[in-house]
């Protein structure tokens, strides 16, 4: 039987929601060279694989974060993923904003965050970290305590996952990168040869030469 993370790894590579070209890399908007590009938006217009997502993030929110009273998305890809989940759970929901609101009210979050309250952030993508790390301190800011962070894909990159762990931020996702690799291996999408680049590029992303 597959588990639920190599089952949604085959899943985002049927809907192109991940591509993987080691011999034709994309450029990211870091400047980076990549052999991988994630567009988890992608997943929303497939109702299976959606609902796929929302059930996977209550799991796990269930059994690491059970005491959980919100969640909380980073915007903006996360925040559809994060909305079905609290629906699911039956929990309140807020989102951090990149940055406070410039007009009103002047937010950082929006929607009723209650000081005390227990929250887990659902990301979309974790690659640098930077997104967990601002919306854990935001929302910590506004009187609440951080559970964790749920993400729906992670590259665990050694420089995040150090940055990370070293601001006690605890992390679960449905699909590692490593994982996708090896599934992508195993259903052929990538050959053998081209897996040594991809797990290559993963130790040191912002000097890759292709």
């Amino acid at each position: 039987m597959k588990t639920p993370d190599r089952l949604f790894a085959e899943k985002l590579l049927s809907i192109s929601a991940v591509k993987l070209q080691p011999e034709m890399p994309f450029v990211w908007g870091t400047g980076w060279n990549s052999p991988i590009y994630n567009d988890n938006r992608r997943i929303l217009s497939y109702p299976d694989v959606r609902n796929f997502v929302k059930v996977e993030i209550a799991k796990i929110i269930l059994e690491n974060y059970p005491a959980a009273e919100a969640l909380a998305a980073v915007s903006t890809a996360a925040i559809p993923f994060a909305t079905l989940a609290a629906d699911t759970l039956g929990l309140p929901f807020v989102y951090v904003r990149s940055a406070p609101k410039d007009h009103g009210l002047e937010n950082s979050i929006e929607g009723d965050l209650k000081p005390g309250q227990r929250v887990v952030l659902v990301e979309d993508i974790v690659a640098t970290g930077g997104g967990s790390l601002r919306g854990t301190e935001t929302t910590r800011m506004a009187g609440a305590e951080v559970e964790g962070v749920v993400s729906v894909f992670n590259y665990d990159f050694p420089s995040t996952v150090k940055r990370l762990r070293d601001a006690d931020i605890n992390v679960h996702t449905l699909c590692s990168y490593d994982t996708l690799v090896d599934t992508a291996v195993q259903i052929q999408y990538i050959q053998p040869d081209e897996e040594a680049t991809l797990k290559e590029w993963r130790k040191d992303p912002a000097n890759w030469i292709p």
